[in-house]
């Protein structure tokens, strides 16, 4: 069913009739047996209905959460801006469609200026978040670190004796929490013989090959990953690096990773809506990619570290969370859109003089912060490329057009 010639229009999952009727025609289905849920235009459904494709556990909210207040503008779609490598200007209305966007949410002094949906999604559909999640876990570790719990020196074997003979067990959980591993790991995703090819059938988020022999499950997989070369030379985007962080974090808490979720950031923060988390056969979660959240509290949890905390996250926290990573470690040849940019505890700092962060997920998902516009911006997507690359021509100018925009 995949068609390169699809757009933002013509795939939409609506039009398509994925999943319409009882049963749907067979055309119509989406199958996980397949793997159809991952695959274009198919995840334009299938993203908003994970818990359909994978198991999940609960993130519990505390049923006390209030919405944003709304000041809607009619004016902010027709905003104008060129796209990186472009001539002409386009609309971020036109960018939207750009983007594969499922649902979008700007906030301007916490307030909702700017709210559109697409296709499935709605304010009440969990989408998945994919490495989105990282930044939640990155900053349950620097809350941890805040209260004395983790030393950023400590080695990981010192905290996880398991992976003492992977690549992670000499690397400090500092390293681990700004990538900056040396890992014998390539995050290829086309490729199905890679690092997060093996990382993915481990997992199961796809049907495994029959002949499949390699581990069940994310736990046993991190104790397979080599090291190569010296850890914190430089900065390679890794995603087992953030479940070893979840890993760390669990064992630490002595609990589940999804209820140390719930009970520091989802309750506290008073979420509107309880998430989800996809898990492995074993019970592993997810953690660099498996949160499926609604839209709002996404903007809600950017909103929380544009403000300080709130009182929920230590200030001292947010502050070295926003100091970012080191420029000069940063993976520039792999990043040639992100000049000046580093990445932090497990989130993306632009290095601009707004002050701007961001939590990023392939296929468009993203949280940006604008300090200095008192801007947050998120958004679920489902583009057909499973790479921030093909949205951030787009996306990284519609947000710089979209801040200047409100303080005008």
């Amino acid at each position: 069913m995949a068609d390169v010639q699809l757009d933002g229009l013509t795939s939409d999952p609506v039009t398509m009739g994925w999943m319409v009727g009882a049963p749907p025609p067979p055309d119509r289905r989406i199958l996980g047996a397949r793997a159809d849920h991952m695959r274009f235009p198919m995840i334009r459904w299938s993203y908003s209905n994970m818990r359909s494709f994978c198991p999940t556990v609960r993130i519990a909210a505390s049923g006390k959460g209030t919405p944003f207040p709304r000041a809607l503008r009619d004016d902010l779609g027709a905003v104008r801006f060129t796209p990186l490598g472009s001539q002409g200007e386009i609309s971020f209305d036109d960018a939207l469609l750009a983007a594969f966007t499922d649902g979008i949410l700007v906030l301007h002094k916490g307030e909702v200026v700017f709210e559109r949906w697409f296709g499935v999604t709605g304010p009440e559909t969990r989408h998945i978040a994919f490495s989105v999640t990282k930044s939640f876990v990155g900053t349950l570790v620097q809350m941890l670190v805040g209260e004395g719990r983790i030393d950023l020196a400590a080695r990981v074997d010192s905290v996880i004796p398991e992976l003492a003979r992977s690549g992670f067990g000499s690397a400090t959980i500092g390293q681990v929490l700004d990538m900056t591993t040396a890992l014998d790991f390539s995050e290829e995703y086309g490729n199905p013989n890679s690092g997060i090819g093996a990382y993915s059938a481990a997992l199961g988020l796809t049907p495994r090959p029959a002949s499949y022999t390699g581990p069940h499950n994310l736990w046993d997989y991190l104790t397979t990953v080599p090291g190569a070369g010296t850890h914190g030379e430089r900065f390679v985007y890794r995603t087992p690096n953030t479940d070893v962080l979840a890993w760390i974090i669990t064992r630490i808490e002595g609990k589940p990773f999804a209820e140390v979720l719930s009970e520091r950031l989802w309750q506290p923060l008073g979420m509107l809506g309880d998430a989800d988390l996809i898990v492995d056969e074993a019970g592993a979660p997810f953690a660099g990619g498996g949160l499926n959240l609604r839209l709002e509290d996404l903007a809600r949890f950017g909103e929380a570290l544009r403000l300080g905390g709130l009182g929920v996250i230590p200030e001292s926290d947010v502050d070295r969370i926003w100091r970012g990573g080191d420029p000069e470690r940063f993976h520039k040849d792999a990043y040639p859109l992100l000049g000046g940019w580093s990445y932090g505890s497990q989130w993306w700092h632009a290095g601009d003089n707004h002050g701007c962060f961001s939590a990023r997920g392939i296929h468009g998902q993203t949280l940006w912060v604008d300090p200095a516009s008192e801007m947050v911006i998120a958004r679920f997507a489902s583009h057909p490329t499973a790479a921030n690359g093909a949205n951030d021509p787009h996306s990284l100018p519609a947000w710089r057009a979209l801040a200047e925009a409100l303080k005008a």
